[in-house]
């Protein structure tokens, strides 16, 4: 039986970080994950907004933490390698309703911390953004909003945690947890075999729910919502200069058109809720809602070539606030209802989490201060191999180009599959390079894929 200090269930960003903020101490880490990859689940799936919490409930513990986890984040980004692009949004009215909600949300960010928010006229805002759709009468901007990877970020936390000596188990799901008599507080039944350990978090995401009843009766339900985006093609970044966020509603946050850091531009997200925890299928009547909202925002914007299309599933509750508890008596933490804002708070749900159970009795040791690893960088504002004349020269490989769409090389596939955490299939490899991402979706390069991947010679 593998025995661990803590034992995390749920590789998504939010279980990778704590795991990162465990592995500095003085005891030892298990990560859990039930798919084959870290960041396989809601983290992968997203907006990839760094937001700054100028709209979350003023008091609310969410407001808190985004608000830190976006200033951790950007530090942590730096250090990293992780591509962040500094956008600003601008939040714009289509009706006298929606501006007159201005005061309100103006009101509510100041609350929440954040100061720099400010309305603009009209004529500036189509100065900015001079190919947005008729009739808008006015924009809030809120100029710290900025776009991320989601993909380096989860896959760097574990990489680090795994390199300060962490162990992370992957496609291993926990089916059953009960009290332990050896010393220990539980013992896990995985499709791995058994684990035993003195603390649990449970960072599940869409399973949190389920794995919370096998540790004390259930305090909340997942309601998955299902958000359906659409990628455009590059020649369409040149459209969009910032991140285009309507008025919220009480349910939603509403379709936004963002640019991402991989020089592509999404449009979305919808709002469903759905029963099935597994249900990413994307739906004619999703899509089709999309580019009706999308045409009236930026009608120029549906005319470009669509890239893909995809779905994730948000982690939502009945409640209105992240579900956070750490119970010293049952040495056990829970982590859930982080919805949306899970990435951008990420380290500080992390430390707020670890120092709540070094609180109730967890033993920590001395902390240890490692350095991030500096992670492949995979933007488009930044340097990539193939563009790099020294790193070529050092060697031929970065420059022998596998996947032209997305210019991703040999050299960075190879050093993705001998990484600390390698990719388990093509999707892996895929939020690792971005090679499979661009408009042909392997049609080009997928043979040459299979031959890299199976590790056959040229």
């Amino acid at each position: 039986m593998i025995a661990a200090d803590v034992v995390i269930v749920g590789a998504g960003v939010v279980g990778t970080a704590i795991a990162r903020t465990l592995a500095q101490c003085e005891l030892s880490c298990t990560l859990v994950e039930a798919g084959n990859d870290v960041g396989t689940g809601t983290s992968k799936a997203n907006t990839a907004i760094l937001h700054t919490g100028f709209d979350a409930v003023p008091g609310s513990l969410e407001s808190r933490l985004v608000a830190r986890g976006s200033t951790l984040l950007r530090e942590y980004a730096d250090k990293a390698g992780i591509p962040l692009e500094l956008t600003g949004a601008l939040l714009i009215a289509w009706s006298p309703e929606q501006q007159a909600a201005f005061d309100e949300i103006v009101d509510k960010a100041r609350r929440n911390g954040y100061r720099l928010i400010r309305q603009i006229p009209t004529a500036e805002l189509y100065r900015r953004e001079p190919c947005l759709g008729p009739g808008a009468i006015g924009a809030l901007e809120i100029p710290d909003e900025a776009v991320i990877c989601p993909w380096t970020t989860p896959l760097a936390y574990a990489t680090e945690a795994v390199l300060a000596g962490a162990r992370l188990l992957l496609a291993t799901r926990v089916t059953a947890v009960r009290p332990a008599d050896n010393g220990a507080a539980y013992e896990l039944d995985t499709t791995a075999g058994p684990l035993a350990c003195r603390w649990l978090v449970n960072a599940a995401g869409l399973g949190s729910d389920i794995v919370d009843r096998m540790v004390r009766p259930g305090t909340f339900t997942i309601r998955p919502r299902r958000g359906e985006l659409i990628v455009f093609d590059k020649l369409a970044r040149k459209l969009v200069n910032h991140i285009l966020l309507p008025v919220p509603t009480a349910r939603t946050k509403g379709v936004l058109i963002a640019p991402t850091v991989y020089g592509n531009v999404l449009l979305g997200p919808t709002a469903q809720d759905v029963a099935d925890r597994a249900d990413t299928a994307t739906t004619a009547g999703g899509l089709n809602a999309l580019l009706a909202d999308g045409r009236r925002i930026m009608p120029g914007l549906v005319n470009e070539e669509v890239t893909a299309t995809y779905a994730g599933l948000r982690a939502a509750t009945e409640h209105h606030d992240y579900q956070i508890d750490v119970d010293g008596e049952r040495r056990s933490a829970c982590v859930a209802g982080i919805r949306s804002t899970g990435l951008t708070a990420s380290l500080a749900i992390a430390e707020h989490v670890v120092d709540q159970m070094a609180a109730a009795g967890l033993r920590l040791g001395k902390r240890a201060r490692s350095s991030p690893p500096v992670m492949p960088y995979i933007g488009e504002a930044g340097m990539r191999p193939y563009q790099n004349a020294g790193l070529i020269g050092a060697d031929p490989a970065y420059g022998q180009i596998v996947c032209h769409c997305e210019r991703v090389t040999r050299g960075e596939i190879r050093d993705a599959l001998a990484g600390p955490i390698p990719p388990a299939d093509r999707d892996g490899l895929r939020r690792r390079t971005r090679v499979l991402n661009g408009r042909c979706q392997g049609f080009y390069c997928a043979a040459a894929l299979s031959e890299l991947m199976s590790g056959s010679p040229k």
